[in-house]
């Protein structure tokens, strides 16, 4: 039998933890919202009584902690939106009294400030100071001076943190640069750090964005990356340099490679790999001007669609008709930006019909079929370039050993005869080929193709294939692979030198032990050492070097969840030379894109509304905000003791 009793609000604490509450019910807890106001009797007890599946739950001595767990793990019959509110309400709740510390609240506002971009005059806005009051009276605010003075303070202090992080690595460094002209007509150098660290973990840093003097000449470039890395004692760690193809880049590594020679591993003969996302590009835009005549009439009529909204309403009302999505606006391809020509492909083919329709309807030239049948070509024949593309562009995983891959497919797409039977893909075909044997006709950094031989998958026998399929004698076939054999014989006997000198026993030996015991075991363990000691000596005259073992030893299946950085890592004391090369070797960028991308975020931290805004100060703002997504928790914050 039950009989309802109004639940009495208690007006103490008995606890500072409502999980330690006395036999009254404690409302001030959030759990009550979820259980009937009045509890019940039932067999002389007291219980409350669950809102959604009624459930009777006893909650006296035990306190609220039966109740949190029936709402937060039992009930079935809760929506799975209440019960996550629930749970974020018990989450925030804190675990004892809260101590204001106006220091650590500085520095997360510093934090904020540069994460979410927001301007220093914000905090200078009238309603900002009141909003703070209400949260923490005894919070000082400060000005857009003092903010900006911070977050500089933050960008030095951490900085001197990576540069020590760098510094102590037992690995090289690769880099990637490129320059950027702002609003206020001032151009940036951007230098960008890759490298993978001794728990096979790839790391991509951005360590510069300084304003670079007109003329951007090599000496200028030259000057501004060898000022960097004296800057971060980092110089005789110099592996690689991703730069694109302009002119004075040659030249800038040319200065590069004489002023570092004996820092930089043979010379820095291999010191500049060449952009692959912009001679893709360049690769691309060449072909591209034989397709313009083709594509013209598609770009007018979205011209046409996209100059306004009634227009953009009219192709919506036809695209709902044929079942397919509406759309803010269609894809306009933009000069020089040949991948923006093939999402505009990509788009038309799919829309096909709706522009046929709007066009009829409007009195706009419409391509015929024929013309739709180049274009579909064309569309298939660039996404073999898009992939590629992607591939190049990747700086959040290893790309280096994908190089001839990518180039393979290339290849085989400009050369593809089904793909040839099209006269416009013919033509555009023709173009593009030209360019190709320009840069990739035999001319391949040699690091990109010891990496492909790092990778377990293919080594050496995927040169040979890929040699066999680019090279047009046999010759040449011949010469290729004695030099990549050479150039990977005297990497891996450099990288042995290095290992030795760090203190890796690269030999097995034999631990020598006293003859304790008696004279029995003495003499057991006597022939026992004989015995191993000729069998290494018989091993030692057919010992195959580490480097003979891996490219002999089984070739690791292919699958498509294949992390080639793990593997390594597991394989390091097996193979110890070959895991520190590919550290190096694996950490090589194949495009300038990790260093492309701190210009969109550089060109939102200094808006039109920012336009005052000093090169140093937009160097700390574009650093520190790349290196808090790579720094975990608290890491920027200074000790506030």
């Amino acid at each position: 039998m039950s009989t309802s009793h109004p639940a009495e609000a208690s007006d103490t604490n008995t606890s500072s933890n409502d999980d330690h509450s006395s036999g009254t019910p404690n409302r001030r807890s959030k759990v009550w919202e979820h259980f009937e106001p009045e509890l019940v009797e039932v067999d002389g007890a007291l219980k409350a009584v669950c809102r959604y599946c009624g459930m009777k739950m006893a909650s006296g001595k035990s306190g609220t902690n039966s109740l949190r767990n029936h709402i937060k793990d039992s009930c079935r019959k809760i929506s799975a939106d209440d019960r996550q509110r629930f749970i974020a309400t018990i989450q925030k709740q804190p675990a004892g009294p809260f101590t204001f510390n106006p220091q650590i609240s500085r520095e997360l506002m510093i934090t904020w400030c540069i994460r979410a971009e927001v301007a220093f005059n914000k905090f200078e806005d009238p309603s900002f100071s009141p909003w703070m009051t209400s949260l923490q009276p005894t919070f000082y605010c400060i000005g857009r001076q003092t903010i900006r003075n911070d977050c500089v303070r933050m960008y030095g202090r951490v900085k001197q943190t990576l540069a020590s992080e760098l510094q102590g690595l037992d690995s090289r460094i690769c880099f990637t640069s490129d320059l950027w002209t702002s609003n206020q007509k001032l151009g940036y150098m951007c230098l960008t750090d890759h490298y993978v660290d001794a728990n096979f973990a790839l790391h991509k840093k951005i360590i510069s964005f300084k304003a670079l003097k007109y003329p951007h000449s090599g000496l200028a470039i030259e000057e501004a990356i060898t000022r960097c890395m004296t800057e971060y004692g980092i110089k005789e760690k110099m592996f690689t340099i991703t730069l694109d193809n302009a002119s004075n880049n040659n030249t800038a590594c040319d200065l590069l490679q004489e002023s570092a020679k004996s820092d930089l591993m043979f010379g820095g003969q291999h010191l500049r790999v060449r952009c692959c996302a912009h001679i893709l590009n360049l690769l691309v835009q060449d072909g591209m001007t034989i397709a313009d005549a083709t594509l013209e009439m598609i770009r007018d009529l979205i011209r046409h669609i996209n100059s306004s909204p009634r227009r953009i309403q009219s192709f919506n009302e036809i695209a709902e008709r044929e079942s397919l999505s509406s759309k803010a606006g269609l894809v306009l391809d933009i000069p020089n930006r040949w991948n923006s020509t093939f999402d505009m492909i990509v788009e038309a083919v799919k829309y096909r019909s709706v522009l046929k329709r709007y066009a009829a309807s409007n009195q706009e030239p419409f391509p015929s079929n024929d013309d739709w049948i180049k274009v579909e070509a064309i569309g298939d024949f660039l996404e073999a370039f898009e992939e590629a593309t992607r591939a190049f562009s990747a700086d959040r995983y290893p790309t280096a050993h994908t190089f001839l891959d990518n180039v393979l497919c290339i290849h085989e797409a400009l050369k593809n005869s089904e793909m040839q039977a099209n006269e416009a893909i013919q033509n555009l075909g023709r173009a593009m080929e030209s360019k190709f044997s320009k840069y990739w006709d035999g001319n391949y950094n040699m690091t990109l193709v010891i990496a492909t031989v790092l990778d377990p998958r293919k080594k050496m026998d995927f040169l040979e294939f890929f040699y066999q399929r680019l090279c047009n004698y046999f010759v040449d076939i011949e010469t290729s692979m004695t030099s990549a054999r050479e150039w990977m014989t005297k990497y891996f006997r450099k990288y042995e030198e290095i290992v030795r000198t760090n203190g890796v026993d690269l030999v097995c030996t034999t631990v020598s032990r006293g003859i304790m015991g008696s004279p029995v075991l003495a003499k057991r363990r006597m022939h026992q050492e004989f015995a191993h000691f000729r069998n290494q000596k018989r091993a030692s005259n057919t010992q195959k070097s580490e480097l003979d073992a891996y490219l002999e030893d089984e070739h690791v299946r292919d699958d498509e969840n294949f992390e080639i950085l793990s593997w390594w890592k597991t394989n390091k004391d097996k193979y110890p030379v070959l895991s520190t090369m590919a550290r190096d070797f694996l950490a090589i960028p194949l495009s300038t894109v990790s260093s492309e991308s701190a210009f969109s975020l550089s060109g939102r931290i200094l808006s039109d509304n920012r336009s005052s805004m000093t090169p140093e100060t937009l160097e700390a703002l574009v650093c520190v905000k790349d290196w808090l997504y790579k720094l975990p928790g608290n890491e920027l914050l200074s000790d506030c003791g």
